[in-house]
């Protein structure tokens, strides 16, 4: 089941991340601008967006199996339709949105999977190596989509996502297999049919602060590439491989998360600690880069490490406190805020970038995740 998680997430987070490695040559081949290349990148993220509180919704009615293969094999079928149509700029982007919205029923469904699986005291450590599917799978379109897209086009480049998520919906309608859950009186008596956003705010914190968090994971993953590329000079093979391996790297640092928090039995310190080195990582990166230092591309590195860590983390806890019940909807409500966000990185920082570089970017990005470490709640008592 856990190895079904990360197959369906990281089916997800190549569809997801594919668009942004596209830009390099939206931008330099077809002459788009880095803003308008943004939203491209951004479409398959507002399609996240829109969705994700509807699947959790629909999670918690249908279970994991059936949503996972629906939900994967509509976003195979929707990629496929972005590659045919590729050359037009609005049914590039319509499709790439579409697939979004399929695509996104793979977080809270597989985050489910994986929390009803496994016992709180290695739980930490199974969502961990479930969330290092999403840089797992930006790893995978590091290493294929600038390629394809420089050397073949657009259109060759989409059928990666298309097909891995066609792999992964055939695989979860197969094999996977719904965690059980007590039955709606034993719930009941129990106290996980009420509603965890009444009367507490732990959840609206967590769900705040991941939203913060995600502006530094989002600009390193967005426009790393076209820095590597126009700013240090490097090729675009040469930025696929550094990429693929920094996402390797943020997969293990999130099971070391996972790890730590249930090793010491708490999710929140280890996550106030990841923002701290968040800000610090990045604002590193931003000096180094503005003095055109080559140390800046192993801060690089570091930051899209430690940037990544958090997400495990927060997603655990979410699941925990929201219980059987509500987690998919907790979960949904979990990715949307960060989406919400997510959506505004490639636009927003594509225009930072252009009008003031991208050492200005880098600092702008230090400052918040600094902002939102004394909003991470305590550890309350988990609901399962």
């Amino acid at each position: 089941m856990l190895g079904l998680g990360v197959l369906a997430q990281a089916a997800g987070g190549v569809f997801a991340n594919a668009p942004a490695f596209l830009i390099p040559t939206l931008h330099d081949s077809q002459g788009m601008s880095l803003a308008r290349a943004g939203l491209i990148a951004a479409a398959p993220t507002v399609g996240f967006l829109v969705s994700l509180f509807a699947w959790g919704v629909v999670v918690d009615r249908i279970g994991e199996r059936r949503v996972l293969a629906i939900g994967l094999g509509a976003a195979a079928l929707a990629s496929t339709a972005a590659a045919a149509l590729s050359a037009s700029f609005l049914a590039l982007g319509a499709f790439l949105f579409l697939g979004g919205v399929a695509a996104s029923s793979a977080n809270a469904a597989s985050g489910r999977v994986v929390v009803g699986w496994f016992p709180p005291h290695r739980r930490g450590f199974a969502m961990g190596v479930r969330q290092m599917a999403l840089p797992l799978g930006v790893a995978v379109a590091a290493l294929t989509v600038p390629n394809l897209a420089a050397d073949h086009g657009i259109g060759w480049a989409l059928t990666v996502p298309a097909i891995i998520c066609a792999v992964a919906a055939l695989a979860c309608l197969v094999f996977v297999v719904d965690p059980p859950r007590p039955s709606r009186a034993a719930a009941s008596s129990q106290g996980l049919l009420a509603n965890p956003y009444r009367n507490q705010s732990v959840l609206w914190r967590i769900h705040s602060v991941s939203a913060v968090l995600v502006v530094p994971q989002y600009l390193v993953w967005t426009f790393v590439p076209v820095w590597l590329i126009t700013d240090r000079h490097w090729s675009a093979a040469s930025a696929g491989i550094l990429i693929t391996a920094t996402q390797l790297l943020g997969a293990l640092g999130r099971i070391g998360a996972g790890i730590w928090s249930d090793r010491v039995g708490s999710r929140m310190g280890p996550l106030r600690t990841v923002a701290v080195a968040a800000a610090l990582s990045m604002a590193a990166l931003a000096i180094t880069d503005w003095l055109d230092s080559p140390i800046s591309v192993a801060l690089m590195v570091v930051a899209s490490v430690i940037t990544v860590a958090d997400n495990g983390l927060a997603f655990t806890a979410v699941a925990e406190i929201a219980g059987p019940y509500w987690s998919g909807r907790a979960l949904g409500a979990q990715n949307t805020g960060q989406f919400l966000v997510a959506a505004f990185v490639p636009p927003v920082f594509g225009a930072v970038i252009g009008t003031l570089g991208f050492p200005a970017a880098f600092a702008l990005a230090a400052a918040l995740p600094l902002a939102a470490a004394p909003l991470v709640p305590a550890d309350p008592p988990p609901s399962t």
